[in-house]
């Protein structure tokens, strides 16, 4: 995993575990890697990835068996759905159409780009 300078590491490694989840690659109930396993496989300290999912824990995305390990939570991947849904409104929607409007971009023409872009 390469990680950016833009957010810290731990946050990283959360929405990691996230895109897995949204990717079907975790499933409800599924028991995930150990602390551990996952940060030898990231290449992070072991601390910085138990930072991770004491974080995925609050947001109730993942949940702790004393003994067992760690496993993703009920209906995880519609809970980060719309937290990302949420994010991505409330954050980045408001600078994509501030930069669309600074380069008198419409809507259609931004579809068109895309559209070529992607086919």
């Amino acid at each position: 995993m390469e990680f950016n300078g833009t957010q810290t590491i731990y946050l990283q490694i959360a929405d990691y575990v996230c895109d897995q989840i949204q990717l079907n690659k975790w499933m409800d109930n599924e028991k995930i890697p150990s602390v551990r396993e996952l940060a030898i496989l990231l290449e992070v300290n072991p601390n910085t990835l138990m930072r991770a999912y004491e974080y995925l824990q609050q947001q109730e995305v993942i949940y702790t068996k004393r003994g067992m390990g760690y496993y993703v939570q009920e209906n995880a991947a519609a809970r980060i759905l719309k937290t990302r849904r949420k994010q991505f409104i409330t954050h980045d929607l408001p600078l994509i159409f501030k930069k669309m409007d600074l380069l008198n971009l419409s809507i259609e023409e931004l579809k068109d780009l895309y559209l070529q872009q992607n086919s």
